[in-house]
């Protein structure tokens, strides 16, 4: 399956972290996106044997929960795969600093018996996401899998549930490549699927 677009989550922080200050003890809080969370963690276990008066809490809950809790002042740090935009950024009480952190990539997954590797282009894609295409063994496919045996069986689309930044680089990839998607559904976090089925992210395990 070809790679689509690239994620660079950011971090959205307040100029001066308040923290919640102990003897000794230093706690940044932040929240946000799901993508990042093992290379977070991983950063955080080991920042604290560099330095064990300062202590990290990230909850994994979203882009979307990362943007509105930055703007909200609950938490010193929110993490978003796509950027704020300039009416969010407009909310802020105050100024807010965009830091690239990590880069990955979104990808189109897909279950069928004996694994086949198939090939899906932008506007097969679309058609898919858009509910035009509703079976495995629909011409647009076959005629992009050549030799690929396909089975007559519905495509149950999945998409995530909670406001996302890979929703906002999936569905920006979408606009680009269809004009039909981005006149009708658009890009963001959060969008109205035409033909697919809400499921919460999972949170990865740090990586060790």
């Amino acid at each position: 399956m070809k790679l689509i677009p690239f994620i660079l989550p950011l971090i959205a922080i307040v100029p001066s972290l308040s923290g919640n200050r102990a003897p000794a003890q230093l706690t940044i809080n932040g929240a946000g996106a799901t993508f990042p969370y093992p290379i977070y963690s991983k950063w955080f276990d080991e920042y604290a044997k560099v330095d064990p008066s300062v202590r990290f809490n990230y909850q994994s809950i979203g882009s979307g929960g990362g943007q509105k809790q930055i703007l909200a002042q609950t938490v010193d740090f929110g993490a978003s795969d796509g950027p704020m935009s300039d009416a969010n950024l407009a909310k802020a009480q105050g100024k807010l600093l965009h830091i690239p952190t990590v880069a990955g990539a979104v990808v189109i997954t897909y279950n069928l018996p004996g694994d086949p590797a198939l090939k899906l282009d932008g506007p097969t894609l679309t058609a898919i996401y858009l509910g035009e295409i509703k079976k495995w063994n629909d011409p647009r496919i076959v005629a992009l899998n050549a030799g690929v045996s396909l089975p007559n069986a519905d495509i149950a689309v999945v998409h995530r549930s909670d406001g996302s930044g890979t929703t906002f680089i999936f569905t920006d990839y979408l606009s680009k490549v269809s004009e039909a998607w981005k006149s009708k559904v658009g890009n963001n976090t959060s969008v109205r699927w035409p033909a697919a089925s809400a499921a919460k992210a999972m949170k990865a395990l740090p990586v060790r």
